[in-house]
Formats: C-alpha cells, structure tokens, sequence
C-alpha cells in the first residue's frame, strides 16, 4: 500500500515526459522554419546565379578571365 501511495505522489516521471513532449515540440519546429529559411535562401542563390550568367553572357564572356600572358 506504501508503495502505490508513494507512486501517487511522485510526480518527477510525469515533469520529465512534459519536458520531453515541449523539447520534441521545439525540435519540430525548429526543423521546420530551417527547412523554410533554406528553401529561400536556395531560391535566392539561384536568383543570383541566373542574373550572373545573363550579365556573363551580355558582356560576351565566355569563360576564362584573366590576361592571356606575354
């Protein structure tokens, strides 16, 4: 009877699980808005890379750069 009284009283089991449910809850949350950042910092990179190759392109570069030596 001792026992499940003490069972009764104790409630560090049950603090631990909410701590565990809010952690999990932070982790997913946390995953989806890097999942958001990175999905537009991808679009922004490649926003970048188009206009840098239409601007290449444009001034009639080809590659390369640099001198070519003598």
């Amino acid at each position: 009877m001792k026992f499940i009284k003490k069972f009764i009283r104790n409630d560090k089991a049950a603090t631990a699980i909410e701590y565990g449910l809010i952690a999990a809850l932070i982790a997913v949350a946390g995953i989806t808005a890097m999942r958001s950042v990175g999905q537009s910092v991808s679009t922004t990179f490649q926003a970048v890379d188009t206009e840098l190759t239409t601007a290449n392109a444009a001034a009639g570069g080809g590659g390369g750069g640099g001198s070519t030596g003598g």
